[in-house]
């Protein structure tokens, strides 16, 4: 069993960085080469920026190439709860901002000619309790009236035709998502930004950054440069003077396994439609396929702030029981690899961006940040142009959580919760 992530073990490494360390002037500084940042760096290079990227450590390396590998429009929140919120027409629109990041990906994909396997699979959203059925037929009759008409139900007696487990009362399908290959999909967004003329330094990360005439000067281990403008595309990263961010955005431990190449016909009692499959509870469940025909399953397992080879080991036992409970068949299946990663959670799991103190920022994906990223980063090179108001996330506050300063202290009690409310 390798202890790491499956995308980026089975793509090619990215064979364009730039050797040494940054120096000079440029107009852009993008931090952090996931999806944000290199769909940014494309972005901007694309409209003839000279634009360099800053990684601590590989490109698509974090959150972008250690994920579930979905693209599912929709909210983590309840659609209805978002309508009480914000009113229909900003639950919309924030709704459609989602939409148009999984068409983002896929116009991508198309222009730079990305091998990614990208599909329009379509999400199945299960419901792991009878009275959470009853909450999905409300929240899909509001969709498909208000926004959504690609949604519709899968009531409990339909299901063996989408999923080959008895564990769950119902379902919803959101046609419009999609997934595709990570690790192939952020080595390719990078190889296209050197392809359109920006430069990509991995290994270099951000170390001091100060206000200077004309812009900010970046200081990385290895060089230094002077940017007119930053972007900042971290999310939970640990390197950098990001202290205001870090008081914002809490790092959530998020676990994956994947099982050997199994056969076709297996898959296809297991998972007939090749669907992005979620479930509804507190301690949320989530698989596919592969393109090499392995069952990815992942969950939050526990709440716990940490990645490391101990932590991801310890949860990817319990994703194994979880998998294995969901279809008994691959009891015996071997488990060839197992991972895990930080989500970047905000308190009201949306996302943030816009400027603070001079630099621009966007994060906070809460683990929809697959399309999310892709999206925000074409917009926030609008916006590094003037043009605010593309900025779907443009109005929100984001306050800093009351005592916490970066390390999450209360991830046990929440789980402790979770728990509780989930035997209840």
């Amino acid at each position: 069993m390798k202890m790491m992530s499956y995308w980026l073990d089975t793509a090619k490494p990215f064979a364009s960085a730039a050797t040494g360390g940054p120096e000079g002037a440029v107009d852009v500084a993008v931090v952090g080469a996931g999806f944000t940042g290199l769909c940014a760096a494309l972005a901007l290079a694309k409209k003839g920026a000279k634009v360099l990227v800053l990684e601590a450590d590989r490109v698509a390396g974090s959150a972008s190439g250690r994920n579930g590998g979905m693209c599912n429009n929709g909210f983590a929140q309840d659609y209805g709860g978002m309508v009480e919120r914000f009113g229909m027409e900003r639950a919309n629109l924030f709704y459609r901002a989602f939409d148009a990041g999984v068409d983002k990906v896929e116009s991508i994909v198309a222009e730079e000619g990305i091998d990614c396997h990208f599909a329009r699979v379509g999400k199945l959203k299960l419901a792991a309790k009878p009275e959470h059925f009853d909450k999905i037929i409300r929240s899909q009759e509001l969709l498909a009236r208000n926004v959504d008409p690609e949604t519709r139900l899968v009531l409990p007696k339909d299901l063996p035709s989408e999923i080959g487990s008895d564990k769950f009362f119902g379902g919803m399908i959101y046609g419009k998502s999609a997934n595709m290959h990570m690790g192939m999909y952020g080595q390719g967004l990078a190889e296209a930004v050197v392809r359109h003329g920006g430069t990509i330094f991995e290994h270099n990360p951000l170390m001091k950054m100060r206000r200077v005439a004309g812009g900010h000067e970046l200081t990385t281990p290895h060089g230094t440069v002077k940017a007119a403008q930053v972007l900042l595309a971290t999310g939970t990263s640990a390197y950098g003077p990001l202290g205001w961010f870090r008081r914002r955005i809490v790092p959530v431990g998020a676990y994956l396994i994947a099982t050997e190449p199994l056969p076709v016909e297996l898959l296809d009692r297991l998972t007939p439609r090749r669907r992005n499959t979620v479930d509804t509870r507190n301690f949320v469940s989530y698989f596919r396929t592969t393109p090499d025909n392995r069952i990815l399953f992942g969950g939050r397992a526990r709440f716990s702030g940490r990645s490391d080879p101990a932590a991801d080991a310890k949860s990817g036992a319990i994703l194994q029981r979880s998998m294995v409970n969901f279809f008994p068949e691959l009891a015996d299946a071997r488990i060839d690899y197992c991972w895990g990663g930080m989500v970047d959670m905000t308190s009201d799991r949306l996302p943030r961006a816009g400027e603070n103190d001079g630099v621009f920022y966007s994060m906070g994906y809460s683990g929809h940040g697959t399309h999310m990223a892709t999206y925000m980063g074409g917009v926030m090179a609008e916006v590094l142009d003037g043009k605010a108001e593309l900025n779907p996330w443009r109005d929100f506050d984001w306050p800093a959580i009351p005592g916490y300063f970066g390390k999450p202290w209360f991830l046990p009690f929440v789980g402790a919760y979770y728990k509780y409310k989930e035997m209840a």
